[in-house]
């Protein structure tokens, strides 16, 4: 009975990452130029209903200014569970923002969309600042934001 449960415990070890693959994905979020301070950027998924489903990352290192990003908000809840190691240093005017990240196999192609929020100091904050459907077919491509995002683009590697 050892040997079995040995031998199956190996089998599923070695078979689950087959069901469970990952694939490194590359965010580029660029800029505009704007007059103002450093933005706060939320890169989220939402799924096909447009339901909140995860954060990708967050731009902005004090949490008080989350709540602007009102879209990722309301998802997240504003947990910091939500975001704890998943955000960085705010991005400038005409900056870049460039995260490697593992993402599921099952979130593409499957009516995922990546979503950034933004918000500026003293300026409008801005909801679905970008909308991409996260697809085989987009990737590489860049999607222009509508405020303070020039362009999102994602590689998948």
């Amino acid at each position: 009975m050892k040997k079995f449960v040995l031998a199956f415990s190996l089998l599923a070890a070695l078979a689950l990452p087959a069901f469970a693959q990952a694939r490194e994905v590359i965010f580029t979020t660029e800029l505009q130029n704007y007059g103002g301070d450093g933005a706060y950027l939320a890169l989220y998924l939402t799924d096909a209903a447009g339901e909140y489903r995860g954060t990708l990352w967050v731009s902005g290192e004090k949490p008080k200014y989350y709540k602007h990003l009102s879209g990722w908000a309301r998802g997240s809840r504003l947990d910091p569970a939500e975001y704890d190691g998943l955000s960085g240093a705010s991005v400038t005017s005409g900056r870049t923002l460039k995260i490697t990240l593992n993402l599921g196999d099952s979130l593409i192609d499957n009516g995922y969309e990546v979503r950034v929020d933004s918000a500026v100091e003293d300026m409008r904050d801005i909801r679905a600042d970008v909308v991409a459907p996260l697809t085989t077919e987009g990737s590489g491509k860049p999607v222009s934001g509508r405020g303070y995002v020039r362009s999102l683009t994602y590689e998948l590697q």
